[in-house]
């Protein structure tokens, strides 16, 4: 359409890079929230220590997960296509998420409604549940995007999801899963460690020089297993970047070490990966040296590496199909009309900013220590 100031193609781009940001917002903002609740049952030992950890992140976690919304609102109205075969392929996960999402405002609420320990030790192992599983869950779905899943699409644009959830627990997606795990947990315990009073502080500060360890090592390793063990995926037709919206006009097959194609044509893109082995060792050193503004530096640079090597890794993929490898979806070929993108980009121009200054002046009223004479000021103190 000749009045749309911005071509289809160019719409398109911004709006896979759109997604990245929304994705890498989450894992920051949020995922720090994820991190605590999984560190809760071993960095505190007490009630009093565990009240500390809980509303550390009680006051902010629920915006925080606006950035989960956003960029699930973003795939279904700028990708319904990957919103269709995504969500029902990956239908039983999502579920297991959401349901380990839920303990998290009902064990804030409920905990404290009894003073039993074995009702608080419930909610809290609740709270370890609904930051484990789902940190888990997305690194396993991220590692099995880049193994393919086993979707097929019919003449109608139909999605087909020939898969079952044990089956997206195969090795090298649980390794992914780890990765999430390790570096969701790193950045939970450098906040930890930032806000908490002793001997929280110092608890968290071990766990998450691990974790950041364990970030690297695993990070690597699952480096070495996509260039050496892994088939990728490579488009061998010429696609219509400003075409329609059609997936099964491409040829694509499959070749080992594919997915590294992309870092091999721009070097500048190894960036990326450097961060992701550079980021937690940077988090690890500065956490050993107690310098708690360069461990979160660290670990936020960490997961924006991170994330962005699997994004930069199957580019223009957004979903390969292991059973069908033409059905698989790109950025080409998978996304709303050229008017939607625009309009969705107008409102995002308007309202991202929006969420970032209310974010900013969230945190800036919430800074400080968290620590027992705080919450005993707090009549509002989970």
């Amino acid at each position: 359409m000749t009045n749309i100031p911005l071509d289809y193609e160019t719409l398109r781009l911004i709006w896979w890079l759109l997604l990245g940001v929304l994705l890498i917002g989450f894992a920051i903002a949020d995922g720090y929230d994820l991190g605590v609740g999984a560190l809760l049952p071993f960095a505190a030992k007490t009630d009093e220590e565990r009240r500390v950890m809980i509303n550390l992140i009680g006051p902010t976690w629920e915006g925080n997960q606006v950035w989960l919304v956003l960029g699930g609102g973003a795939i279904f109205a700028a990708w319904p296509a990957l919103y269709a075969a995504s969500f029902s392929g990956f239908y039983l996960a999502m579920i297991t998420i959401l349901l380990a999402l839920i303990l998290r405002p009902v064990g804030f609420k409920f905990r404290g409604k009894i003073r039993d320990p074995r009702w608080r030790s419930m909610w809290d192992w609740g709270l370890f549940i609904g930051g484990f599983v789902p940190a888990l869950i997305f690194g396993v779905a991220v590692g099995n995007v880049l193994l393919g899943v086993p979707f097929r699409l019919d003449q109608t644009m139909r999605a087909y999801y020939d898969g079952n959830f044990f089956g997206l627990l195969r090795p090298f997606p649980l390794v992914a899963g780890l990765i999430s795990v390790s570096m969701l947990v790193s950045h939970g315990g450098v906040v930890a460690a930032m806000r908490c009073a002793e001997p929280v502080a110092e608890r968290a500060r071990r766990y998450a020089m691990l974790a950041a360890l364990a970030t690297t090592v695993l990070f690597a390793v699952a480096g070495l297993w996509v260039a050496f063990g892994l088939d990728g995926y490579v488009v061998t037709s010429v696609q219509q970047t400003a075409g329609p919206s059609n997936p099964l006009t491409k040829t694509v097959v499959t070749e080992g070490g594919a997915w590294l194609h992309n870092f091999r044509a721009y070097p500048w893109m190894t960036i990326a990966p450097a961060l992701g082995v550079v980021g937690p060792l940077l988090a690890a050193l500065a956490l050993a040296a107690r310098r708690y503004w360069a461990a979160l530096a660290g670990s936020s640079l960490a997961i924006f590496g991170i994330i962005s090597t699997a994004g930069l890794s199957l580019f223009p993929f957004l979903l390969p199909s292991s059973i069908n490898p033409e059905a698989s979806l790109t950025v080409w070929d998978a996304s709303s009309s050229h008017l939607t993108l625009f309009i969705m980009l107008l409102a995002t121009v308007f309202f991202l900013p929006l969420i970032l200054a209310y974010t900013a002046w969230v945190y800036r009223v919430m800074r400080g220590p968290v620590n027992a004479t705080s919450i005993g000021r707090n009549p509002n103190a989970y």
